[in-house]
């Protein structure tokens, strides 16, 4: 693995893990009850997206260096994921 194959797959990483932490303890504007004029009511209540980034960083860093150890080992390869036979050789 390259340094930016590593780089690219820790980004694909960490975009992946912070959709998935965003939702997570959100508060709309409509269920704290006060809605900012201008806003939709679904807009987000409080700021927590730095606190956020910090769980996304130290998550995704750890993925990411179980998906990196799995790849520099190679011990699973494409004919191990193959369950079908779709990517037989020969």
């Amino acid at each position: 693995m390259t340094i930016t194959g590593a780089f690219v797959l820790y980004s694909v990483t960490w975009f992946m893990v912070f959709f998935c932490v965003l939702p997570l303890q959100f508060t709309s504007q409509a269920d704290a009850g006060t809605v900012v004029p201008g806003t939709p009511r679904s807009a987000p209540a409080e700021e927590n997206v730095g606190r956020k980034a910090k769980i996304t960083t130290l998550v995704a860093t750890v993925i990411w260096a179980g998906i990196c150890a799995v790849i520099l080992w190679g011990g699973i390869g494409i004919d191990d994921l193959d369950v079908f036979g779709i990517m037989t050789r020969g």
